[in-house]
């Protein structure tokens, strides 16, 4: 095929560009490097945070006057596969860095109580432009202040829409890097430049100079930078950690391409295609954020039921006091279950697979199943106790009532002998 493509294109060069080509030939020289592979998109920094236990949606679009945010799909979806409270939407003000880049923003309300903020800043440059974006910002810690103080002033006003809110200083925070890239042009060679059996990685196909790459063909001429970017690292990393970031990708049509990171994702595909992966990145990253809190929230339940059990909380008078503990513990139990059901089950994917195979690799990546198998193995835990304790206080009032019961029959037997029946 290669040398197909080089007959087509010598036949078709005025008879200078053979002259030249022989005299390639006849004296070494070394090969140009391409030129730099123009890029254009955008960089997404999501930012969340857990704010309350939940958010009245409704109250907060007449506060706000906001509009609510439907699911986006890749393909033509059916109208039962969206949200089931769908979170509601309102723009922010450009937001303007030290460093005068102008970010657009756009604050996201989900009901079980995350607010979520996204900045874009459109970029255009070559691959090192990139990477240096991913490493700067995925260590940059200034946007986490900079959202948090934009989200006390929305809350500040929204206060009537919450329920149950944390204090400021304990809100958890997940942040989250898209590096979206729209159009991709691969670098050209020229005919001198290629020997007949090659084309080089990075040169796009001489038949197909104005077609836009393939996601083969781009993890072909660049699967090095994109593993980079994904990792925020300024250096190319080893094959194996490579190969390792590149298996976690995900293509609907030959022309797209989504590789999923912990921290970061890189998206190759259209304004509209990539709603996708960027919504559900979004709801991906909520659900750790929620998971994280029922965590945390349990642990110290936990500790709390270990502290009492250790103060003497088996003795026998004190089993009294398990019935307080233990309904408490109870009513914790009710309460997280009901949270991670709604959290869990807030988008639905009956019939949309792609969708369905697409938020399982964000969970996935991101750390959501780790989460939830911590929650449900302490859930386990609590409930284990709370059985525990419940016997402890059933035995106890048992015990109790049988003691009741001798120290009747004791009296009656007294005054039975004593010739003085009760």
């Amino acid at each position: 095929m290669d040398r197909e493509l080089i007959t087509t294109m010598v036949s078709n060069t005025v008879g200078g560009d053979l002259a030249r080509s022989a005299a390639a030939h006849d004296q070494p020289s070394a090969h140009p490097s391409p030129a730099p592979a123009p890029l254009r998109g955008s960089v997404l920094v999501l930012i969340q945070f857990d704010v309350c236990e939940e958010i009245r949606l409704d109250d907060l679009r007449k506060i706000f006057g906001a509009r609510t945010a439907e699911a986006s799909f890749k393909h033509q979806a059916p109208g039962y596969v969206r949200y089931q409270r769908p979170p509601v939407e309102e723009s922010l003000d450009p937001l303007v860095l030290d460093s005068g880049e102008r970010l657009d923003g756009e604050i996201k309300y989900y009901d079980y109580g995350v607010v979520s903020l996204v900045f874009e800043l459109p970029f255009t440059g070559d691959w090192d432009t990139l990477i240096q974006l991913s490493s700067r910002w995925t260590s940059d810690t200034n946007f986490e202040k900079l959202a948090s103080r934009v989200v006390k002033q929305k809350l500040e006003l929204a206060a009537a829409a919450l329920v149950k809110p944390y204090d400021e200083n304990a809100w958890l925070q997940e942040d989250y890097f898209i590096f979206h890239v729209r159009e991709i042009k691969l670098s050209e060679t020229r005919l001198g430049d290629i020997k007949p059996g090659e084309i080089k990685p990075g040169d796009i196909r001489l038949d197909q100079t104005n077609a836009p790459p393939s996601a083969n063909d781009l993890l072909a001429a660049h699967g090095d930078q994109i593993a980079q970017i994904v990792r925020g690292e300024m250096s190319m990393l080893s094959e194996g950690e490579r190969q390792e970031i590149l298996q976690s990708r995900i293509s609907y049509y030959p022309n797209d391409l989504a590789v999923i990171g912990w921290n970061a994702a890189f998206i190759y595909d259209t304004q509209a295609g990539a709603e996708t992966a960027i919504q559900l990145l979004q709801y991906a990253n909520s659900q750790l954020l929620e998971f994280r809190h029922y965590d945390e929230l349990l642990t110290k339940e936990l500790e709390n039921v270990y502290d009492f059990l250790d103060a003497g909380g088996t003795g026998l008078w004190s089993r009294w006091r398990t019935a307080r503990a233990a309904a408490k513990l109870h009513t914790v139990l009710l309460d997280v279950n009901e949270l991670t059901e709604r959290a869990d089950n807030a988008i639905k994917f009956l019939s949309d697979m792609f969708s369905a195979r697409l938020y399982k690799l964000c969970a996935a990546k991101v750390g959501v199943p780790d989460y939830k198998d911590l929650v449900k193995e302490k859930l386990q835990t609590a409930e284990d106790l709370y059985r525990f304790m419940v016997e402890q206080f059933n035995q106890s009032r048992a015990f109790v009532l049988e003691l009741m019961v001798v120290v009747i029959l004791i009296i009656e037997l007294v005054y039975f002998f004593r010739g003085k029946p009760i």
